[in-house]
């Protein structure tokens, strides 16, 4: 029993603060959670893949449609948010590898970083939906544009448009939001080179909200 009881206090003592008991090692958890993200953001590109496939058959269906559709989105608008989340990639890989060389404050700056150019994301989508919903250039059964001339079935591009964009736009708040608990796990001084999976994991899911958004920017706003 005495024996027993050591050998449990032992493991206990290998592990570090933040290792589960369940994993042997820490490299062992971390392989483990990288993993499970992996998996997860293959469901993701499932789920947008699908959404690119019916909008190239509904592109093929409407092809007039789609093109005059496009003009009312600004070119420039969705270039600079492009650059943005390139920028907020940027700082999200800084973020990692401050966190992985120990160095605290670097962290928390990028993170902050981050966050700013999400917040700088969303707030140009706000503008664009605004002029959408001031036009009438909405989805489905909602779409009341007054325009003169405008081909049937614009209200397709349009749905597809919130939709794709929309449902991105909901994965950037999902991303800030863990991303505003890493930063306070940072500020607390929770990771570092021993121990910065969250920030790791966070990372590899920013990505690929930003790469989602370099396939919509040319498929939406660079129709030809």
């Amino acid at each position: 029993m005495s024996t027993a009881t050591t050998h449990t206090e032992h493991n206990d003592a290998d592990h570090g603060p933040f290792q589960q008991h369940h994993f042997a090692t820490a490299e062992q958890q971390f392989d483990a959670s990288k993993l499970g993200m992996w998996l997860f953001l293959i469901t993701e590109v499932l789920l947008f893949g699908g959404l690119f496939v019916g909008f190239g058959m509904m592109q093929s269906k409407y092809p007039e449609a789609f093109m005059q559709a496009h003009e009312h989105l600004s070119w420039k608008l969705g270039a600079f948010n492009t650059v943005v989340l390139l920028i907020s990639s940027f700082t999200m890989v800084m973020a990692v590898l401050a966190a992985q060389t120990n160095e605290k404050k670097k962290l928390i700056v990028y993170l902050i970083l981050t966050l700013i150019c999400a917040g700088i994301f969303l707030g140009v989508k706000y503008v664009e939906y605004s002029e959408k919903f001031e036009h009438g250039l909405l989805p489905g059964k909602f779409y009341a544009s007054h325009e003169q001339g405008g081909a049937q079935g614009q209200y397709m591009f349009f749905s597809f448009y919130f939709m794709m964009t929309g449902l991105h736009g909901i994965h950037i708040l999902g991303g800030m939001a863990v991303m505003g608990w890493v930063l306070r796990r940072a500020i607390r001084g929770d990771f570092s080179s021993q121990y910065y999976t969250p920030v790791d994991l966070v990372g590899l899911y920013w990505h690929l909200v930003d790469l989602i958004w370099i396939y919509l920017f040319p498929l939406l706003y660079l129709i030809s």
